[in-house]
């Protein structure tokens, strides 16, 4: 039996800290631009964190993707 290979890349993002560091809807747009730079690629999951600082929640996502192959 042959086993498939597969290359999964992944990032983390997060707002800056700060008084937005909490931001969500912020978070989640930045994540979409940075997924859309990285061209033909499919997003196999995101996860969402949530570490809790001093100035409160501080969410960030990790987006793991793999590259499309060209046609």
């Amino acid at each position: 039996m042959t086993i498939p290979q597969y290359t999964i890349s992944h990032f983390s993002q997060s707002n800056p800290a700060g008084d937005n560091q909490g931001d969500v809807v912020a978070l989640l747009r930045t994540v979409a631009a940075s997924i859309e730079s990285l061209g033909n690629v499919a997003v196999q999951d995101l996860v969402l964190h949530n570490e809790i600082t001093a100035d409160g929640p501080w969410p960030s996502i990790t987006v793991y993707y793999s590259e499309e192959p060209k046609e």
